[in-house]
């Protein structure tokens, strides 16, 4: 299993457009990605510019297929023009 934390501090005054974009990113993804096991935003309860894609995936095949997916395509370059500063991606491994 692969989990990552895709962390991104968006500019004040664009989290809402963040948000609204972000969450059709997460229903096409819940609706269309084999091997999903999880896929969500969260907002930090200290700080609301600071919103982060919570995922996990069943492997790397899943994730890549995601990755090219149209709609992870398509959805995920329009929230750059929301960022104060470019993302932090983190990719987990499960300790077993």
């Amino acid at each position: 299993m692969i989990t990552i934390v895709a962390k991104q501090t968006v500019k004040q005054g664009k989290i809402d457009s963040f948000i609204a974009i972000a969450k059709k990113l997460v229903e096409k993804t819940h609706q269309s990605d084999v091997g999903c096991i999880s896929y969500d935003l969260f907002q930090d309860s200290q700080n609301s510019g600071v919103l982060s894609f919570i995922e996990e995936w069943e492997n790397q095949e899943a994730l890549d297929k995601h990755m090219a997916s149209r709609h992870f395509r398509e959805l995920f370059p329009q929230l750059d023009e929301f960022l104060e500063k470019p993302g932090e991606i983190n990719l987990y491994q499960k300790v077993e």
